[in-house]
């Protein structure tokens, strides 16, 4: 029984570095190749030329954006099945973790079924299609990428992550240096939703940088916990 259970704690802890690291190699080439995040907030029709230009090898990228994720959606619930008899809200924490996962993943996916459809619409159609291709990726991006993705998504992330800092804290199972580094970089990530409140609230003062910073932070948290999770046996 106990080697069973040591075996998981090497499963969720292996599933967390892999998810993490995998999660900053598209990462890091989408923001060489195509400017991200940085190019979200410029003009409509920047944006679709520059990922018209990227042609399939940038499709592919955000693909693998989306997909590269997965391996935490079985850490999150092998995590909150080894825990949740332990603390009553861990089963919480982990249906809220599951859907940040979903949600964002949904988000992404946007880029490679249907901003390449707007993306050419803008650039062979006539002024007429032009405007209808912007008009549609506003609707698409405000709707998939800042409601879904980066509001509900990286806010239910933070939430997953605090909650999880608890346990780990009442538990014993990660160091308090690790526990507040996670709290930290929660809280940087939460600043970053200024930014997503000023796309329909002009004028409201935006904390820049929050986003790349606190998903960094995290990303690092992450791959740090999992390594613990390799030393550590759940009793």
């Amino acid at each position: 029984m106990e080697n069973s259970l040591f075996k998981t704690e090497k499963t969720i802890g292996f599933l967390l570095i892999l998810g993490g690291i995998l999660l900053f190699i598209p990462y890091t080439i989408l923001s060489v190749t195509f400017e991200y995040p940085v190019i979200l907030r410029q003009d409509t029709g920047v944006i679709l030329t520059k990922f018209q230009q990227g042609g399939h090898t940038l499709i592919w990228t955000w693909w693998a954006f989306a997909m590269v994720g997965l391996p935490l959606l079985p850490a999150y619930i092998l995590l909150g099945q080894k825990l949740e008899n332990k603390l009553y809200f861990v089963r919480w924490a982990t249906y809220v973790g599951v859907i940040s996962l979903v949600v964002q993943m949904v988000g992404l996916l946007r880029w490679t079924f249907v901003v390449p459809v707007l993306a050419a619409n803008y650039l062979n159609g006539n002024e007429m299609t032009k405007e209808a291709a912007k008009i549609a990726f506003q609707v698409v991006h405000q709707y998939g990428g800042v409601t879904l993705g980066e509001h509900i998504g990286q806010l239910f992330t933070i939430v997953w992550t605090v909650l999880m800092c608890r346990a780990f804290d009442k538990l014993r199972l990660l160091p308090k240096w690790l526990i507040w580094f996670g709290y930290g970089a929660s809280v940087i990530y939460l600043l970053a939703q200024t930014e997503l409140f000023a796309t329909v609230m002009p004028g409201l003062p935006v904390v820049d940088l929050a986003g790349f910073i606190g998903s960094t932070l995290w990303l690092v948290w992450l791959i740090l916990a999992g390594f613990k999770f390799l030393k550590i046996e759940i009793k």
